[in-house]
């Protein structure tokens, strides 16, 4: 099984820095659920309203830090800075 280090650094305005993203190609999302804990993401994640969370296939999320809960974690999507999207690869 492969071992999941989680940084659990999150800068000063609560947000996971890009530097400390996985190893390897693909993970160019990152989002926050409502309980406030954000992951990393290998495609695009869906929003899940009613469960509080950003889904996508496990094998494609990492745990990327523990953050504050926020009323707006609905719009915490990031996409990596400098990628186009899956058209540009």
């Amino acid at each position: 099984m492969e071992e999941v280090v989680v940084n659990q650094a999150v800068n000063a305005g609560g947000v996971p820095d890009w530097a400390d993203a996985p190893e390897g190609e693909g993970w160019n999302w990152l989002a926050q659920d409502a309980d406030g804990r954000w992951f990393w993401y290998r495609t695009e994640p869906k929003l899940n309203w009613s469960g509080g969370v950003w889904r996508s296939n496990s094998r494609n999320q990492q745990p990327a830090g523990d953050g504050v809960p926020t009323p707006n974690w609905d719009r915490s999507m990031q996409v990596r800075p400098g990628f186009g999207g899956p058209e540009t690869q």
